[in-house]
């Protein structure tokens, strides 16, 4: 797949740009969280459909509010549910699916591979976010830290599923196509590409779920799973792409990819406080060496010695 990029080579992100980055790894880690209370009562599809809808018509409602134009999104319906297949439809159906069986936090640490798949995809699709020692050193440790989440469960059934796992690493794998496929939107406002995305998710979902479960019992979960899902479909999508596309517009798709380094640890730190999860030991190794990778991606610590 041919990628329109620009030749103009990447810089260290602003303070800016770092400042959206730990914004949207905050709200992004609560999303592993919301949805680890919603699929207990939710099929995941389901809850697919209710994120992205609940999403769209809030960001709909923005558009024409505050503006701009949804308009501007018709000339690229069709890259718009391309973006809509690899940015959420399939990384939230294998999210919710493996969260049916794993905990907030190790679903979030597996998500954090995210920035190595997008650097290999990077480095063979684009002209101007090319591999260099310290990004090939990260993915290394990257595959490391992945194969410590994954093996032992192999080896031993600890942690989790091994398909759940292997569901996340999937979404990962999704979402890193989908950083891609965003930088082909060049011009386009940040509200309009996280409106469109939605709105196409939308009509993908709707048909989805009515053959798959019909329309009873889609509105039947409790109060408490309604708020989740809501605080998922308005904090942790809606809000949270507006930011996502401004900081791929500024700071490129490699650097926006950066964010899972923010996700495990928010994520955690809520399924610790109210979900009484706990990661074990090996879980915490392949942490450390995602988050190890990650920082060795950026490079500017070690550029500093």
């Amino acid at each position: 797949m041919a990628i329109a990029t620009t030749s103009v080579q990447r810089g260290p992100m602003t303070l800016r740009d770092w400042g959206q980055l730990l914004l949207l790894g905050a709200i992004w880690g609560g999303s592993f969280f919301f949805a680890r209370i919603a699929v207990a009562e939710m099929h995941p599809l389901v809850l697919v459909l209710f994120r992205v809808a609940i999403a769209a018509i809030a960001l709909q409602l923005h558009l024409a509010i505050c503006g701009p134009s949804f308009r501007l999104a018709f000339p690229h319906a069709g890259l718009f549910f391309l973006l809509a297949l690899a940015n959420n439809v399939v990384p939230f159906s294998l999210i919710f699916a493996g969260q049916t069986a794993l905990g907030a936090g190790v679903a979030s640490v597996l998500n954090a591979t995210t920035p190595f798949w997008t650097l290999i995809l990077a480095n063979a699709l684009t002209s101007d976010e090319k591999l260099s020692w310290n990004k090939l050193a990260g993915i290394g440790l990257g595959i490391a830290g992945t194969a410590v989440m994954i093996g032992p469960g192999l080896l031993a059934g600890l942690g989790g599923p091994v398909w759940a796992k292997f569901a996340l690493i999937g979404a990962s794998l999704s979402y890193a196509v989908a950083l891609m496929i965003a930088r082909r939107f060049k011009g386009v406002p940040s509200p309009v590409i996280a409106t469109g995305q939605l709105t196409a998710s939308t009509i993908i979902m709707i048909p989805v779920v009515l053959f798959t479960y019909g329309p009873a019992g889609l509105f039947s979960a409790s109060p408490p799973v309604w708020a989740a899902v809501l605080a998922l479909a308005l904090l942790s999508t809606a809000f949270a792409y507006i930011l996502y596309f401004n900081l791929v517009a500024s700071a490129g798709a490699t650097n926006a990819s950066l964010v899972t380094l923010i996700v495990p640890a928010s994520a955690i730190l809520l399924g610790l406080l109210f979900l009484g999860e706990r990661l074990a030991l090996f879980e915490f190794c392949g942490m450390a060496l995602i988050a190890f990778g990650l920082v060795t991606i950026d490079g500017r610590l070690f550029g500093r010695r």
